[in-house]
C-alpha cells in the first residue's frame, strides 16, 4: 500500500509554530511599563548584566541540543527501503562523561557571578540618605509606610531620584493592633525596571533594594498568585526630584485638607457623616491621619494620587463614584464582612448596592458623588 507523505503535515506544523512565535513576540513592547529589558536603576542594571550573558549561553546550548535532536529525528527516521530493526547501542562511556562534565562546568562558571550578584543586590545600602519603607502586601493592594517620615500611603510608592530605597516586605500588618496581625497570603513584589522579584511571606520579613536613576513612573504588580483579584494587584513607583520628594513628604504629613471632624469632635456633616455613620467606611479606612495604617488603604490624601483600586484605575471622578458605590463591579472582591467592624475577616471591598446585609440601605448615586468629591479634595 502506498504510504501517504507526511511532508505537508510537517510544513503545516512548522508554519503554525512560526506564526505563534510572531504573535507572541508582538505581545510585548518597550512601552508596556513592565519590561525588565529596560532597566532604570543600578539594581536592575546588575540583574540585567547578569541575565544577558547567561541568556546567550542558554540559547546557544538550546540551539545545539535542538539541532542534534533534529539531526537524529530526520537522519534516523523510518523510510522505505531501510530496515525497521536497527542495531541497538547501549552505553558509551567517553560520550557520557563528556556530556556530564560540559554542563557541570558551564553551571559552575555561571554560579560564580550569580551568587556574587545575589549578595550584592541584597546587601543593605550604606548611603546615609537611604530611605526605609515598610511594605505590606494585602488582598489586593500594597501599603507603604515610611517610618522616619511618619507617612502611610497605598499603591503608589514615592521615592527621590538617585536615592537608594530599602524595602521591608511583609504579609502581616503588626500596626493594626494587639491580637490582630492582619496576615495576608503569599505575594511577590516586582517592579521590573527597578529590581527583581521578592516574595512577601506571612511570618517573615524579606528585604529588597530599589533605586531609580531617571524621573518617571514605573509600573509593577504582584507576581505570586494570591486570590481572586491577583491580576489587578498593581503598584506604581513614582520617582521625582529630591526637592519634589521633600515637598511630597511635607504635604503627606499634613492633616486632611478638608476636616473630617467638627468642633464637637464628631464627623462633620456631609461626606464625613456618610462615611462614618451611614456606610461605615471608617471601619476599614483612615481618612483624617496620614500616619496611621488601616485595614483598607489610608485615604487621608487620596486626591494626591494618580491611580486607585490597587493601581488599576485612573483617579477620575467617574471612576471613583462607581468604585465607592459598587467596587466589585470594577474588581472581583465582593466581601459583605467588610461592612462589619474590625477585626472581621475582611478581604476585598463590599458593594453598597448589591448583596447587602439585612437592614443595610443601598447607597444612592448622590451619596456616592458626595463621598467621591470629598476624597478627591484630599490632596
Amino acid at each position: 500500500m502506498k504510504r501517504r507523505s507526511t511532508r505537508p503535515r510537517r510544513l503545516a506544523v512548522l508554519a503554525l509554530l512560526g506564526g505563534a512565535a510572531v504573535v507572541l513576540g508582538a505581545c510585548s513592547g518597550p512601552k508596556n511599563g513592565q519590561n525588565s529589558f529596560h532597566p532604570s536603576g543600578p539594581y536592575a542594571h546588575k540583574i540585567d548584566n547578569l541575565f544577558r550573558p547567561i541568556a546567550f549561553v542558554a540559547c546557544g546550548v538550546g540551539i545545539l541540543v535542538f539541532a542534534l535532536l533534529l539531526v537524529a529525528v530526520f537522519k534516523f527516521r523510518e523510510r522505505p527501503g531501510h530496515p525497521r530493526s536497527v542495531k541497538q547501542v547501549h552505553g558509551n562511556t567517553p560520550l557520557e562523561i563528556t556530556w556530564t562534565i560540559i554542563p557541570a562546568v558551564i553551571l559552575a562558571v555561571i554560579a560564580v557571578p550569580t551568587i556574587a550578584t545575589i549578595f550584592d543586590v541584597a546587601r543593605a545600602p550604606a548611603a546615609a540618605d537611604t530611605i526605609s519603607v515598610n511594605v505590606v502586601g494585602k488582598q489586593w493592594w500594597w501599603q507603604f509606610q515610611y517610618p522616619k517620615e511618619n507617612v502611610v500611603t497605598a499603591n503608589e510608592l514615592a521615592i527621590p531620584v538617585d536615592t537608594p530605597v530599602r524595602l521591608s516586605l511583609r504579609a502581616c500588618d503588626p500596626t493594626l493592633g494587639t491580637g490582630y496581625t492582619g496576615c495576608s497570603v503569599i505575594h511577590s513584589f516586582w517592579v521590573p525596571q527597578l529590581a527583581g522579584k521578592m516574595d512577601v511571606v506571612p511570618g517573615r520579613t524579606n528585604h529588597l533594594n530599589i533605586q531609580a536613576n531617571k524621573i518617571g513612573t514605573y509600573l509593577g504588580q504582584c507576581a505570586q498568585y494570591c486570590g481572586l483579584a491577583h491580576a489587578d494587584m498593581r503598584m506604581r513607583v513614582v520617582v521625582m526630584s529630591k526637592a519634589d520628594y521633600q515637598s511630597w513628604v511635607r504635604n503627606q504629613q499634613q492633616g486632611p485638607r478638608q476636616a473630617f471632624t467638627g468642633p464637637d469632635n464628631q464627623p462633620a456633616s456631609g461626606a464625613p457623616t456618610l462615611m462614618a455613620s451611614t456606610y461605615h467606611c471608617t471601619n476599614c479606612h483612615t481618612v483624617d491621619d496620614s500616619s496611621k495604617a488601616s485595614f483598607g488603604p489610608n485615604l487621608t490624601h487620596l486626591g494626591s494620587r494618580s491611580v486607585f483600586a490597587s493601581g488599576s484605575y485612573a483617579l477620575t471622578r467617574d471612576n471613583l463614584v462607581t468604585w465607592v458605590r459598587n467596587a466589585p463591579s470594577m474588581l472581583p472582591m465582593q466581601s459583605q464582612k467588610c461592612l462589619q467592624p474590625p477585626p472581621a475577616a475582611c478581604v476585598g471591598m463590599p458593594s453598597f448596592i448589591n448583596h447587602l446585609p439585612k437592614g443595610q440601605q443601598a447607597m444612592t448615586q448622590q451619596d456616592a458623588e458626595t463621598i467621591a468629591d470629598y476624597l478627591l479634595g484630599q490632596k
